[in-house]
């Protein structure tokens, strides 16, 4: 089985990955460390503030560590902002039913209320450098994931009152 954690920044999704692990030992690839091995080791010019270009520079390397995933019968937690939303596209059915995709979304009536919490846990997982938490960006990122996860059917959690992790298990 393989699982997909999507969602914009700050959104809990290496938490939430993380969190899996711990509960049933599924390992998890976080695409955002692919992007700053593949950066640093000078595999790419792209920098992270890329965010246009990177999920179609990186989703073809991810694809296709889920399909070896799945043809070795491997459980795997992918997370990551760089999944795209017509994800399905690129698999076949027999790929497609070892799937399951959660998009975290974030409401902007939770944004809005929780700007502070979002900068206190904003390192729990791991350290981010130089993180401006910009909730106007936020909002509009949100927005526009929410809209994508309902044009191409994806999975999501609208977050919009209490949030805890653990109660998304």
């Amino acid at each position: 089985m393989v699982i997909f954690i999507g969602g914009a920044s700050h959104t809990g999704k290496t938490r939430l990955a993380q969190r899996l692990l711990e509960r049933y030992g599924y390992p998890y690839l976080s695409i955002d460390h692919l992007k700053m091995g593949l950066i640093r080791s000078g595999y790419t010019t792209l920098t992270p503030q890329d965010d246009d270009k990177l999920t179609d520079y990186l989703w073809p390397i991810v694809r296709e560590m889920v399909k070896t995933a799945i043809e070795n019968h491997q459980n795997l937690i992918v997370e990551g902002a760089y999944i795209p939303f017509d994800w399905r596209k690129d698999f076949s059915e027999e790929y497609l039913c070892q799937i399951r995709d959660c998009f975290l979304v974030m409401s902007r009536a939770y944004l809005e209320q929780h700007a502070d919490l979002l900068r206190q846990y904003a390192n729990i997982v791991e350290q981010r450098l130089e993180d401006e938490l910009d909730v106007s960006q936020l909002i509009q990122e949100n927005e526009q994931n929410l809209a994508a996860c309902r044009q191409y059917g994806c999975h999501y959690l609208l977050i919009d009152g209490e949030y805890l992790v653990d109660m998304t298990l």
